[in-house]
């Protein structure tokens, strides 16, 4: 019997884009002639809950349930009809069809308002920067949240828009806790989706049902997904996948989890889901690659196939067809950039590169494949990608989910996408690389990158040593200039309490990260509290980051965050909130004469940092010399030429005026007539629209097979002009 798939993921993750891993498994499918369908079930269960009818059905539930129990929820509840009225058009506004209620809903007078417009008063002055279209996405998801904080008082505690039931999948060593949820009564929300589920599953009647868990809050819907099937289908085969089980469940024991599914598997999906189907089909071939089943009632880990993993090129196209692309929502919660492009806009996602180039991070999960086994994809490749998804999808939006994008491979996708002029916007994960020149930004810039997201983690050189980071604060400030002064917005990852990190160390690192934002080169970031997982040099080697775990019992269930103490025995829990605070503010361009301690309900040590330390770092000038490879590119045009006379003391020269029409202006040059026709000849040799690419050796010889002193001329006045207007030295 040939097998087919059902390939979903549970809710919930993001309202305004796909989570890519079931359309990465139906690309790779697709290679193969394997029948798939994919849902993202979280999406589906928002849609259904967020409509008239699921509002209606949602009012009578709370009713007969409960009490209301706080003055919002009464609120809420009194404006029933209200949000009746209106939950159809804002949603449809939300999905990008119904632009014209903007205006109505910046009126003020026509969503009901509850707690969560309390806020509007501190972010009014945001507005004043916010179009018509941004300030009534706003409006409406406060008006969203309202409706959730009623679901969460009322009906079902553990809802959340891009997360259900966390709790219960975040740090659960034991399975007891989850076991014991999966044995009450479904709740409100998992009625929803299992209404959706079994439409869906009676529909397709699939073979093979593949749940791909991203996340700690997809985890329970999982499991009630796979019990559902369980006792309805019991003849449908079902395995979990994804991000959750990779780093969590690798040292899986509880067979109470087979109760639920067949089968786990780790790390890419690809081969692994290829041996499940063969097993199914076969029931002799008992060959698996990275897969957790039940055998006589114990776990086992069978790795037994002898097939190698796909390559990067092998695995196909990302496949979103199924998925409900023009019914994502875009939300703005407005508080920080780089979290608004997660939240609004649909986003077709791929990746340059499978693994990290890099692989040292300490606090990172080198040990595992998906970091360790580095594999970049050919740019040209990258390119046939993004303009197959293009043609499928309609939309030109691109999120590269690398760990790390690599800067050779970022400037070759440039290239290839400005040769076949394609009009794409995107934006990825890099680290702050010295590669990242000012030219190579504006080479990115122009190929439709407008964002990069990077780890600046502890801003303490003493600290990005012992991470083994690679950079320097005075290094990232110069690459985030790089970016900023291409228009490329730069956010930053920043991470506190790691291990042996001092009071001052953290005082210190605010004070960097303050003068990073007044001078104006970083617009986004966010911190994090360090982690210790188990397959981070820090979790598998504690004693050199001087820190003690807490117990070395492996649990039976999730094996990923690890309990620990720290050798200097600081509260870095305490830091959190202002921290969080000041950064909001310095986001916004406000309060960088606050002394650090106003953010600080405790006594801190004042910073030992310099107060110009990140101006003085950017005002060293950079290495003039150029390398023989590096590669000449011209992003401009065709110049339209004038030839006159120059006349001084009774000689002449013929020289010649090149015009160029860049997209925001008009420029001129002038050079002595050989030059120019030189110019205007190798400009079209190193145009960005040619195949072949010239390095610096080559224009070099080229010259001086013609014309003297090439040195003098690259570095002549007509030269420095075209620098700042495309010609770009990479």
């Amino acid at each position: 019997m040939k097998t087919k798939l059902f390939v979903i993921t549970p809710p919930f993750t993001q309202l305004n884009t796909p989570y890519p891993a079931t359309a990465y498994i139906k690309g790779f499918l697709n290679t193969k002639n394997i029948e798939s369908v994919q849902a993202d079930l979280g999406i589906e269960v928002i849609l259904k809950l967020f409509s008239k009818k699921g509002l209606e059905d949602l009012f009578n539930y709370s009713r007969s349930k409960t009490q209301y129990p706080t003055p919002n929820s009464q609120r809420i509840s009194a404006l029933q009809d209200e949000y009746l009225k209106t939950i159809d058009p804002v949603i449809s506004f939300l999905q990008g069809k119904n632009p014209t209620l903007a205006l109505q809903i910046c009126q003020e007078d026509f969503l009901p308002e509850a707690s969560r417009f309390a806020q509007l008063e501190e972010l009014d002055w945001a507005f004043g920067t916010m179009g018509t279209q941004d300030k009534a996405k706003h409006l409406a998801t406060l008006y969203l949240e309202d409706i959730s904080d009623f679901i969460v008082e009322c009906v079902d505690a553990n809802f959340g828009f891009s997360r259900y039931a966390e709790r219960l999948g975040r740090s659960a060593n034991s399975f007891d806790e989850l076991y014991e949820a999966l044995q009450q009564e479904p709740t409100y929300i998992d009625n929803l989706l299992l209404s959706i589920l079994k439409e869906r599953i009676e529909t397709i009647q699939p073979t093979l049902f593949l749940i791909s868990v991203p996340f700690p809050g997809n985890l329970y819907s999982a499991f009630r997904s796979g019990q559902w099937v369980k006792k309805h289908h019991p003849n449908i085969k079902i395995s979990m996948g994804g991000g959750f089980p990779n780093t969590e469940l690798r040292s899986l024991s509880d067979a109470r989890v087979f109760e639920f599914f067949d089968f786990i598997t780790l790390d890419d999906g690809e081969m692994p889901i290829e041996e499940l189907i063969s097993n199914i089909e076969n029931p002799d071939y008992n060959s698996y690659k990275r897969t957790f089943l039940l055998e006589e009632g114990k776990v086992v880990y069978k790795n037994n196939s002898l097939k190698h993993d796909y390559k990067q090129s092998q695995v196909g196209t990302p496949d979103y067809s199924d998925l409900l692309l023009d019914k994502y929502i875009s939300v703005i919660e407005i508080v920080n950039p780089m979290h608004r492009m997660w939240s609004d806009g649909r986003w077709n996602k791929l990746t340059m590169a499978h693994g990290c180039y890099w692989g040292k991070c300490t606090f990172c999960d080198i040990s595992l494949d998906y970091i360790k086994i580095y594999e970049p994809v050919a740019a040209n490749l990258l390119c046939d990608r993004m303009e197959e998804m293009i043609a499928q999808t309609g939309e030109n939006g691109f999120h590269f989910v690398d760990e790390a994008a690599p800067p050779a491979l970022m400037r070759a996708l440039a290239l290839e996408i400005l040769r076949r002029k394609l009009a794409v916007t995107w934006w990825t994960n890099i680290r702050f690389e010295k590669s990242f020149t000012k030219d190579l930004c504006l080479l990115l810039k122009a190929s439709g990158c407008i964002a990069v997201s990077g780890g600046l983690e502890v801003a303490s050189d003493r600290l990005l040593k012992l991470i083994d980071k690679g950079v320097t604060v005075e290094q990232v400030a110069k690459v985030t200039r790089n970016f900023t002064e291409a228009g490329v917005m730069v956010h930053a990852y920043l991470m506190y309490g790691y291990p042996t990190q001092t009071i001052q160390e953290t005082v210190d690192s605010l004070e960097m990260v303050r003068q990073l934002f007044e001078v104006g080169v970083l617009q986004s970031g966010f911190w994090h509290q360090f982690a210790m997982t188990a397959h981070s040099p820090v979790g598998l080697y504690p004693e050199k980051f001087g820190v003690i775990k807490e117990t070395e019992a492996i649990g039976t269930f999730a094996n990923n965050d690890i309990n620990y103490t720290d050798a200097t025995g600081i509260d870095h829990d305490k830091f959190s909130f202002g921290l969080k605070k000041s950064l909001f503010n310095f986001m916004h361009g406000i309060c960088f004469d606050y002394e650090l301690q106003d953010w600080f309900e405790f006594k801190i040590p004042k910073t030992k940092i310099s107060p110009d330390f990140i101006f003085d770092a950017l005002q060293e000038d950079d290495d003039f010399n150029i390398k023989p490879t590096a590669k000449i590119v011209w992003l401009g045009g065709k110049p339209f030429i004038e030839h006159f006379t120059k006349s001084k003391k009774g000689n002449s020269w013929e020289m010649m005026t090149l015009t160029f029409h860049d997209k925001k202006e008009s420029f001129s040059i002038q050079t002595n007539k050989k030059e120019g026709e030189w110019l205007v000849e190798m400009l079209l040799k190193i145009s960005v629209s040619n195949a072949k690419i010239y390095n610096y050796q080559e224009v070099k010889a080229n010259f001086e097979s013609h014309l003297e002193d090439f040195e003098l001329f690259w570095y002549s006045k007509p030269i420095k002009t075209l620098r700042e207007f495309g010609l770009l030295v990479l």
